[in-house]
């Protein structure tokens, strides 16, 4: 069966990727900055159709005043779904750090699983959105509803999530029946939900292992202590994979589709750190098998060291771009997948 997600490729864009909490903690500097309309512009000209925006509640809210959002930040996000439509770019708005959940630190002081204030708040942002863009097709937008959730654990049943899942999916359909839905894997991005499959939504997965290629020396994941990232023979945890072993990866997610669910890839990239030579030969094998079952990707990012611009590589003969460093060779290599 064909995909029933259209096959969007594009990029992350990380304008409201963290606030200021985040900053104090160790993490990502604050970036409450309006999104470039030069970012859709260019993502346009250079042949792709999508854009998604992982972003975290705390630049419109907080924890502890978290059912009041800020209009004067939700209008950046209204003039980004505008941009999408000026120049043919499907938006996906993402909860990247939602009421009560986050992959990144800091932990949230509630927890959106086992807590109804914080579920009760998280629906609260996303029926807001919801009636915000009711009406906007969803062939120009979706909303993906948390950036990857976690394995199963103490802290989170699979029963939890999925309840949390439906509760928040009933929540936007209150607000507007016809929006796209879409949700990230478990096991941040990597397993799929078919438990979910009666609910008429899409799944997100994600291209990042084997995780010693992706993240060599992202001191955030451990990766600085990764053994020097080679492909085929990529390090995950421990485990060497190939292409074979690639493939078994995404074969879940293929069945997935074949069973009616729309799936997209909508995280996967590499840090800067991993030799060029070796991050094109994975990555290239990881575009072939999405490909090859009609799934569409969302580079992490577009500007910075995931990114086909200004990445900071020290092995990459770069292209000026309009002031900009370009990795033309990773440009080439998306633009033919």
């Amino acid at each position: 069966m064909k995909n029933t997600l259209p096959r969007w490729r594009g990029f992350n864009l990380l304008e409201k990727f963290s606030a200021a909490d985040s900053a104090k903690s160790g993490g990502p500097a604050l970036n409450k900055t309006p999104f470039r309309e030069t970012d859709f512009q260019w993502i346009s000209e250079l042949g792709f159709d999508f854009v998604r925006l992982p972003m975290s509640y705390r630049c419109w809210s907080s924890p502890d005043r978290w059912m009041e959002l800020d209009e004067s930040v939700l209008a950046d996000v209204d003039a980004a779904v505008e941009l999408g439509r000026r120049y043919g770019l499907h938006v996906c708005i993402n909860l990247h750090r939602a009421p009560g959940y986050c992959v990144n630190p800091p932990p949230e002081p509630r927890s959106l699983w086992r807590d109804a204030d914080a579920l009760e708040a998280c629906s609260h942002h996303w029926r807001t959105l919801a009636r915000r863009y009711a009406g906007i097709p969803s062939a120009r937008l979706s909303f993906d509803l948390l950036n990857e959730p976690p394995a199963p654990c103490e802290a989170m049943s699979r029963a939890e999530h999925e309840r949390v899942i439906r509760a928040l999916t009933a929540a936007i359909r209150d607000a507007d029946a016809g929006r796209l839905v879409i949700a990230d894997g478990l096991c941040w991005g990597n397993e799929p939900l078919p438990e979910l499959a009666d609910l008429g939504i899409g799944q997100s997965c994600r291209a990042y292992a084997p995780m010693g290629i992706s993240h060599y020396k992202a001191t955030w994941v451990g990766g600085d202590k990764f053994p020097a990232p080679v492909w085929p023979g990529g390090d995950q945890w421990g485990e060497s994979w190939d292409r074979a072993r690639l493939e078994a990866h995404y074969a879940p997610w293929a069945k997935l589709v074949a069973q009616g669910v729309g799936v997209h890839c909508g995280e996967g990239g590499c840090f800067n750190a991993t030799p060029h030579d070796v991050f094109l030969a994975w990555f290239r094998d990881v575009l072939e098998i999405l490909c090859g079952h009609g799934i569409g990707y969302a580079l992490w990012c577009f500007r910075g060291s995931f990114g086909i611009f200004d990445s900071g590589r020290k092995d990459v003969a770069y292209k000026d771009w309009r002031g900009h460093a370009l990795d033309e060779r990773l440009l080439k290599l998306l633009q033919a997948h």
